[in-house]
């Protein structure tokens, strides 16, 4: 009976795993989409990732209910107790990633004058980015991959170059004329949502060296 019970108590916090994986999933799918809105200047692909938003959202109350249950049933300890913590923290972490889509998609929806497309290619690397840091963590997280998640780390300089980058760029055309200006301040908003993007990503890569070798990694103040 006790080994049954150790089994089902293993069988859950698998769930607890997979249940923040397919939050992950949902949250980079979000993120694509807002890029690809952003790009195409496709308001009813914006309206869509808007929509799908609250599916995130319940994600993370549906993990965090079931970790505390768990908590509650098994009072977990060393690695399990570091799944369901891990489990905490990293489903706030792709919330905030849904968070910070869902911006995107709202500014290319709200914004009533066309973005320029010369403009859009400036944050065309700055997105590959963000995304390609979104993917790495969530495949570190899922395939328990120290490694990787230890790339995604290094990637935070070169994101945050891109951004200096991308900052400056897009600042070189804030002139005089309303209209002009209006465009070059949404893309500036869209820049920051994805170098904070990035930042989670980040987050979530520590967490998975943490969850997999009990070590704590500097994390440095991020934006939320």
């Amino acid at each position: 009976m006790a080994e049954k019970t150790r089994q089902e108590y293993i069988h859950d916090l698998t769930v607890v795993q997979q249940k923040v994986a397919d939050m992950g999933e949902l949250a980079r799918q979000a993120v694509e989409k807002s890029i690809e809105s952003l790009i195409n200047g496709d308001s009813q692909l914006a309206r869509q990732v808007m929509a799908e938003d609250d599916s995130i959202d319940d994600y993370i109350i549906d993990i965090e209910d079931y970790c505390l249950l768990l908590i509650a049933k098994q009072q977990p300890i060393a690695h399990d107790l570091r799944v369901i913590a891990t489990g905490f923290k990293i489903s706030t972490d792709i919330e905030r990633i849904g968070d910070h889509a869902f911006d995107i998609a709202r500014t290319v929806q709200d914004v009533q004058i066309p973005l320029d497309y010369e403009r859009i290619c400036i944050v065309r690397e700055l997105s590959e980015c963000a995304l390609k840091m979104v993917s790495m963590a969530m495949e570190a997280y899922r395939q328990h991959d120290v490694v990787l998640a230890n790339e995604v780390r290094r990637m935070d300089q070169q994101m945050d170059d891109i951004f200096t980058q991308t900052f400056y760029a897009l600042s070189e055309f804030v002139t005089d004329e309303a209209a002009r200006q209006k465009r070059v301040t949404q893309l500036l908003f869209i820049a920051r949502f994805l170098e904070r993007i990035g930042d989670h990503a980040v987050n979530i890569a520590e967490w998975v060296i943490y969850l997999e070798t009990a070590e704590r990694i500097h994390q440095k103040k991020r934006h939320a």
